[in-house]
């Protein structure tokens, strides 16, 4: 169930897909009246018939997209929409099918030279109907039922990964917490803080060499000072001098 978020977008990318192929495909074929037009055939496209399919699948394709980055609560806002873009699909293309001459009514009146639907249907001798319709609102169906699959699978979906993490939670161990070494050698947690970063400054700088601090390896952890050894990771309490240094450091 966690891994099938990919599979999801997979299959809602081609959903949307279906969509705007079946938008860009011939639905009806009109056949007008020799008499009242110049011409025997009208083709009336997706484009013509339901141009809201282009709106929706655009959409639904940016839906899919954001569901890979979305949180929990985001992911079930774009189900709901998701749903609604599926519904709207199967609406718009039923009530195309339903009524073929009042659907093509702007291609038919481009070239009978007419626009009210009563005379358009005086010209329309018959309809043939393409096997696109049908395509089109199952391609709504589809989305429609994949928005309700990603309302209860995305409760199994991990959050948003982030390459670079905020600070950790209180009571949680993480690169900001303070360790000192035991005296038997193993690490011991002190306790967790902020890094707080050290201004640099030549001047102080010199004078933590002359003392023999390293001043790269001092830090302040929630108003404490922190050093490290030089030349290891390992990390020591801080001396007398290393204190009275970062002093002085603090009154420059």
């Amino acid at each position: 169930m966690k891994r099938s978020r990919p599979l999801v977008v997979v299959i809602g990318l081609a959903v949307a897909g279906l969509v705007m192929l079946a938008w860009t495909q011939t639905w009806f074929t009109v056949h007008l009246d020799h008499s009242a037009a110049v011409v025997k055939t009208v083709d009336a496209d997706g484009a013509t018939v339901v141009p809201q399919y282009t709106a929706v699948a655009i959409a639904s394709l940016a839906l899919f997209l954001a569901l890979t980055i979305a949180g929990r609560v985001v992911r079930v806002v774009l189900a709901v929409v998701q749903v609604l873009l599926g519904v709207a699909v199967v609406v718009t293309g039923a009530a195309a099918l339903s009524d073929p001459v009042a659907a093509a009514r702007s291609a038919v009146g481009s070239v009978a030279g007419v626009s009210d639907i009563g005379a358009v249907r005086q010209v329309v001798t018959s309809v043939d109907v393409s096997v696109w319709p049908v395509v089109g609102i199952i391609g709504g169906v589809l989305a429609a039922l994949l928005g309700v699959a990603v309302l209860f699978l995305q409760r199994s979906w991990p959050g948003p990964s982030r390459r670079y993490g905020d600070a950790a939670t209180p009571g949680s161990a993480s690169a900001t917490d303070v360790t000192a070494t035991h005296p038997d050698g193993g690490p011991t947690l002190v306790g967790t803080g902020a890094r707080t970063p050290v201004v640099r400054d030549a001047v102080v700088d010199w004078d933590d060499l002359s003392a023999g601090v390293d001043p790269t390896a001092v830090d302040v952890v929630d108003g404490r000072v922190r050093t490290t050894d030089a030349v290891g990771s390992s990390e020591r309490r801080p001396t007398g001098d290393a204190i009275d240094h970062e002093e002085h450091r603090e009154q420059h």
